[in-house]
């Protein structure tokens, strides 16, 4: 017994070396796999799931009509005579002594507003205006979407035209990339842009949604078919506002097709302790941080220049945010209760300082006549409260922790970070979000409407944006 026992000690003596071997073999395999598949899967581009909808009124018909048709803008007597008659009856309130446009938009100086408005603007005229480029309407999802569709009047030898889709905000609309159309389908430099700009569902001659539910995301995917149906298979974005976050998740779902991103807004607010810690040393020791001086001169003291000042700016959002159909009656009844709401965004938005003057200082950056075009886009299509639904369809849930909130953007991207916006976002924040900046440039001057307020200036980061990715492929 004692010898089996004794043989059998020996060959497991024996054996236990090469078992012990290959057991640490086998982990170091294992564990090297498992990191291998990180970093593998830490590299991969994560994207958003692209999804399918259906917005038009009843069920969802078996097939859909792709053809793409022409779309002229255009008015009646009866429209204006409707208009002209509304003017008329408004009843005015009376301003408080010397308050400007701290309780929003003065009525004295709205009297001399709807008093151009009726007696001198043209509406046929601006009507042209509007018509001077291409206009066109596809359905997709059971909506009629409008897109402007500009391109080049001419192509300089061995140049291509580079798709280029715009996407407005509210209280905008297409028409506030009118100035800088002509800017960006010109050749310059060898560059030239082919530019399609669409209207969001819901705003000005888009067709708004019959149910529930559409928010940014369901834009984006609408806007995507749009540039497949066109015929686009890569292509370049840009966007402010509801058009920021509308091409950032357009992004973010097909990065494959998305050349480059170009913003003018860009809040990245989900920081966590990375945020923390900028706000307590930035201002005392900026470089820690990664800020500069003009970040620093933008973002303190912070709760004065932010979230103070968004405190004071952002009612207009938690009543759009919550009940917008009950303001929005009001608004699509009276042109003048809609040109105070929508115009008064014009002023304060583009600079806070604004509040301070008596005529809101909208005569700075804009004329009349381009103000009142855009409110007449609101009117005439009685959009209004279309409009002003979208932001309850985004705020249905905490923004932050929908599943665009929490993927990276990874196709390359271009900021343009104009002094007066609303949020100031630095370079170290922006990174926490768009993952391939290649681009992040601090404006001379301008707001929140740069294409409307800058045009030059925006078109120019553009092109420097798109000369720098065009190099990197």
């Amino acid at each position: 017994m004692h010898t089996l026992e004794a043989v059998h000690q020996a060959l497991a003596n024996y054996m236990e070396p090469p078992r012990m071997q290959l057991l640490a073999v086998s982990t170091a395999a294992g564990l090297g796999g498992l990191l291998v598949f990180y970093l593998v899967h830490r590299r991969r581009v994560k994207t958003i799931p692209v999804g399918d909808g259906w917005w038009g009124a009843g069920a969802r018909p078996l097939s859909e009509d792709e053809r793409i048709h022409t779309f002229v803008v255009e008015t009646s007597e009866r429209e204006i005579e409707d208009l002209y008659k509304r003017i008329d009856q408004t009843r005015y309130s009376q301003p408080l002594e010397d308050s400007r446009f701290h309780y929003g938009f003065n009525s004295t100086y709205l009297r001399k507003v709807v008093s151009y408005w009726r007696n001198q603007f043209d509406w046929k005229k601006q009507v042209k205006v509007l018509n001077r480029y291409q206009h066109f309407k596809t359905k997709i999802e059971g909506l009629d979407v409008h897109f402007v569709h500009v391109r080049p009047s001419r192509l300089p030898e061995e140049c291509s035209a580079r798709p280029l889709m715009l996407i407005h905000g509210w209280p905008g609309s297409f028409y506030e990339f009118y100035k800088i159309l002509p800017l960006l389908t010109q050749p310059q430099d060898g560059l030239v842009f082919e530019v399609i700009c669409p209207s969001i569902p819901g705003y000005g001659f888009s067709e708004a949604p019959h149910k529930q539910g559409f928010n940014s995301m369901d834009a984006a995917r609408i806007f995507l078919k749009l540039m497949e149906r066109l015929g686009f298979t890569e292509f370049y974005l840009q966007g402010g506002d509801w058009g920021s976050l509308i091409t950032t998740n357009m992004a973010q779902m097909k990065p494959q097709l998305v050349k480059g991103l170009h913003l003018n807004m860009f809040p990245v607010t989900k920081g966590g302790m990375g945020m923390l810690v900028s706000l307590l040393v930035g201002p005392y020791l900026p470089f820690l941080v990664g800020f500069t001086r003009e970040d620093v001169r933008r973002l303190f003291p912070y709760f004065e220049k932010n979230v103070y000042e968004m405190l004071r700016e952002s009612g207009y959002l938690h009543i759009q945010a919550t009940k917008p159909d009950t303001a929005g009656c009001g608004l699509n009844d009276s042109p003048v209760g809609l040109a105070a709401y929508l115009v008064e965004k014009f002023s304060t938005w583009t600079d806070f300082e604004n509040r301070d003057l008596a005529d809101g200082g909208l005569e700075r950056k804009f004329s009349l006549d381009d103000l009142l075009t855009n409110v007449m886009i609101y009117w005439t299509t009685a959009s209004i409260v279309s409009s002003m639904r979208f932001y309850k369809e985004n705020m249905k849930e905490n923004i932050q922790k929908r599943i665009d909130a929490r993927v990276g953007v990874y196709v390359p991207t271009g900021l343009a970070a104009f002094p007066h916006e609303m949020l100031h976002c630095p370079l170290p924040w922006a990174r926490w979000k768009y993952k391939n900046i290649v681009s992040y440039n601090y404006m001379a001057r301008g707001g929140h409407f740069a294409a409307f307020e800058e045009p030059q200036l925006l078109a120019d980061d553009i092109r420097q944006f798109t000369k720098k990715v065009e190099k990197l492929q």
